[in-house]
């Protein structure tokens, strides 16, 4: 069982930084999906790839894959670069 530990990215539509700090171990998916003969919709039978376990720190993600035998692989966020600067710097 393979699966990656990322912390959530923030939401591109909105300024704000909810849910930002929590930790989420994510299930590699097992198999491929393929297309339901009825309806055409994708699926398959993993159960796994539907669970998303969210964790407070990388600590606490990385000792439950530890825990329970899971080849964990931990995705680092990229590091934010604020620009600062004021509205009368466009006009310099």
């Amino acid at each position: 069982m393979t699966a990656r530990i990322y912390q959530r990215p923030k939401n591109a539509m909105q300024s704000g930084r909810a849910l930002t700090d929590e930790w989420l171990l994510e299930f590699a998916p097992a198999e491929a999906k393929r297309a339901d003969p009825l309806m055409g919709w994708a699926g398959s039978g993993d159960t796994q790839a539907q669970v998303v376990l969210k964790f407070s720190d990388l600590a606490e993600a990385q000792a439950y894959a530890a825990r329970y035998g899971i080849d964990a692989q931990v995705h680092e966020p990229a590091v934010r670069k604020l620009k600062l600067q004021t509205y009368a710097d466009k006009f310099r």
